[in-house]
């Protein structure tokens, strides 16, 4: 893990994210800074699939306010593809996701391997991999898997690592990472 006291966080910069931490449920004040390390003032989050062609670039959050229909379009593009099911994706995955973003200092989009998953979807995976878990924060809307061509896995681990505010899986083989807002911990798949 890395950490950085070059991040450029203003008085209220940090006021905000502590503010916002707040809102979002983080597990414990002590993390907050971290966890939001990279969010600023305004959240967003650029993505596109592969498998739907869709692409996403939106702000999200702005002055400690998530954009009710920002997050709504980003349900749905973190949707499961497979079966069109919509969930509500939880909103600390998607900071985590921004705020390693941030990081990374790139302007390329993620690329969503898998966000959201129902149960039948899940299900399926589990039958043709050991690298999916039988109850996966995929089918809460906590999880997501994520390439950048232009960094490593561990440029990406290493970022999202940072937050300390959840899962973060190294998949060197199949070239992604998996980030969640569960406990912290990591792994390598």
């Amino acid at each position: 893990m890395t950490t950085s006291s070059s991040s450029g966080l203003t008085r209220r910069a940090l006021l905000g994210a502590f503010a916002a931490t707040a809102v979002v449920g983080a597990p414990t004040y002590s993390n907050a800074a971290g966890f939001l390390r990279g969010g600023g003032d305004i959240r967003r989050i650029r993505m596109y699939s592969g498998r739907t062609g869709e692409r996403i670039d939106m702000v999200y959050w702005v002055d400690g306010k998530y954009i009710k229909d920002a997050v709504k379009e980003v349900n749905y593009f973190m949707r499961d593809w497979r079966s069109d099911q919509v969930k509500k994706m939880d909103l600390r995955t998607i900071d985590i996701m921004a705020a390693s973003h941030n990081l990374l200092d790139v302007s390329e989009p993620y690329m969503l391997l898998s966000g959201y998953r129902s149960p039948q979807t899940n299900a399926m995976l589990r039958s043709k991999s050991r690298g999916v878990a039988r109850n996966s924060l995929h089918m809460k809307g906590q999880a997501a898997d994520l390439r950048l061509s232009s960094r490593s896995v561990t440029q990406m681990a290493k970022a999202a690592m940072s937050c300390r505010a959840g899962g973060v899986g190294k998949y060197y083989r199949s070239n992604f990472v998996h980030m969640d807002c569960g406990d912290i911990r990591t792994w390598r798949g």
